[in-house]
């Protein structure tokens, strides 16, 4: 198994760089398969997710249909997958960012009754909770 950086999401997902996105697609196919698969963690999706916002000019509907493209590639095995589905879900159809869904969904998963926040548009997210101060 190999790990997988942000920046070669990034070039599958833009292809701004010619030949780099050509050797991104070309280690996914030579060195990744579904009985051996790339590694993407949590960490790397929510840099991807900041960066197609803040450098590209993504919609939330384009970075979330990248994610699920992701999710989707049997040569990548997605950190806890089932917490991501949910996030990019909730990504998709609410106003907080993608780190606070992932943070809300992994926090639930691993068992906690909510996650407290000062974040006003994170507090509508299931598993938040408003602490006013």
């Amino acid at each position: 198994m190999i790990g997988i950086d942000t920046n070669i999401l990034v070039r599958l997902i833009v292809a701004d760089d010619p030949k780099q996105a050509v050797a991104a697609r070309n280690l996914i196919l030579e060195n990744c398969s579904s009985e051996d698969p790339g590694l993407v963690r949590h960490v790397v999706l929510v840099e991807l997710a900041w960066t197609l916002a803040r450098v590209y000019g993504l919609r939330r509907a384009r970075i979330a249909d990248a994610m699920d493209q992701i999710l989707e590639t049997t040569q990548l095995d997605v950190e806890s997958s089932s917490d991501v589905v949910a996030a990019v879900k909730d990504y998709r159809t609410g106003p907080a960012d993608f780190a606070d869904c992932l943070i809300a969904r992994t926090n639930l998963a691993a068992g906690c009754a909510h996650t407290v926040t000062f974040d006003r548009r994170a507090a509508k997210l299931p598993g938040f909770k408003l602490l006013a101060g």
